[in-house]
């Protein structure tokens, strides 16, 4: 069996930046062990499979270890793929997810915007030994699907090195951010080394929680974000009741056929 496959750098003015996805369209499900397995040698932070129902698109998302219920830079990964190969014509697609919903993506611009759930952290208290997996103590403690450590400065974030043997025994995902510069409201970086990520490039997913206290603490629903990996990678971002819009650009990095 021949499938094609397509590597996308997400979030990114250009390719090597942003955050690779890799994403493959199906005719029919495959057995979720072969999903599995191809995201396992595809060895990227997410690998997206999707299957035409109608006028949408069934959508799934594999890190190299386990599926997960929601990716941010994969489903604008999907959406670029739709848009430019097979439904060039189309202004919008809504992809439906199992655990998400539906996702609703369109262009804007030379960017690609995505509708997505907000999710409003909550102050909690730190797990045992996060301030040491971390490297240094945050201001603030939150938790929505991943805990929020929150810091002062965006110098704070850079510096981060965490220890990614102890943030594995979380019972969650890790993010860390702080008030930006130039421009940007504010930055971030993303560890989820319990699904197989030790530190993730762009995280379209941990901004559903960023962007709500973003918006609450900074007084406004409009927001640049830029999430600080060595890769890096730019977000729209804006905060609109129970949901959020986050956007960027994608790049086409390799185009081709896998073999199984």
């Amino acid at each position: 069996m021949r499938l094609p496959i397509y590597q996308i750098d997400a979030f990114a003015d250009r390719v090597f930046a942003g955050n690779p996805a890799a994403v493959v369209p199906l005719e029919e499900w495959l057995p979720d062990a072969t999903l599995q397995a191809i995201a396992a040698e595809n060895n990227l932070s997410e690998t997206a499979f999707f299957i035409r129902h109608g006028e949408k698109y069934a959508l799934r998302w594999f890190t190299p270890a386990v599926e997960v219920d929601l990716c941010g830079h994969a489903t604008l990964a999907s959406a670029y793929v739709v848009f430019r190969f097979l439904a060039p014509e189309r202004r919008r697609v809504a992809f439906e997810t199992r655990k998400s919903g539906t996702l609703v993506v369109w262009r804007q611009g030379e960017e690609l915007a995505m509708d997505f759930p907000a999710w409003v952290p909550e102050r909690c208290e730190a797990p045992s030994g996060f301030a040491v997996a971390l490297g240094r103590n945050p201001s603030d403690v939150l938790a929505a699907r991943a805990y929020l450590a929150v810091y002062e400065r965006e110098s704070d974030i850079a510096a981060i090195k965490p220890d990614f043997a102890m943030l594995k025994r979380l019972d969650r995902a890790v993010i860390v951010s702080a008030p930006g510069t130039d421009g940007i409201d504010f930055v971030s970086r993303f560890f989820a080394p319990g699904v197989g990520i030790d530190e993730d490039p762009v995280t379209g997913g941990a901004h559903c929680q960023l962007i709500p206290y973003w918006a609450k603490r900074l007084g406004k629903t409009r927001l640049a974000a830029r999430q600080i990996s060595p890769r890096g990678g730019a977000l729209s971002c804006a905060l609109a009741g129970e949901r959020v819009t986050i956007a960027g650009r994608a790049q086409l990095y390799l185009e081709g056929r896998i073999t199984i």
